[in-house]
């Protein structure tokens, strides 16, 4: 999953330099968010890791979803760009897969714990389109 995630962040990089993209000015905070919230969640155990990873994958599943909708709605015809958006999503839903599998669902409060972890990242991206 790492090394997944590693490449998704350079193909999106690359992106936002190539389309002379703002990145969001609180990068850096989101970037510090999601170190603590993987630390600590691993402090919880290793369930609540894979919680975690369960949480944040579906939200972000879902956002790829509606930014491919988006662009389809707005007319766009870039196949390369849609082809990495639905590739990037199919990872994440593989990882969502995996972490369910090595036991998410056994995580102590379970549904607080992955509902406060999707609320979260759900307002990390809405702040994130704005600023």
């Amino acid at each position: 999953m790492r090394k997944q995630e590693e490449q998704h962040l350079a193909e999106l990089n690359e992106l936002v330099t190539d389309r002379r993209v703002r990145p969001s000015a609180l990068l850096p905070l989101w970037e510090a968010a999601g170190l603590a919230l993987g630390v600590g969640t691993a402090m919880l155990g290793r369930e609540a890791a894979m919680a975690c990873t369960v949480a944040v994958e579906e939200v972000i599943g879902g956002h790829y979803n509606d930014q491919i909708r988006e662009l389809l709605e707005q007319g766009w015809d870039e196949e390369e760009l849609l082809a990495t958006i639905k590739k990037n999503r199919d990872e994440e839903v593989e990882h969502l897969s995996t972490a369910e599998g090595e036991g998410a669902a056994e995580a102590p409060l379970h549904g607080p714990l992955t509902e406060v972890i999707k609320a979260g990242c759900r307002a990390a991206i809405e702040v994130a389109k704005r600023v």
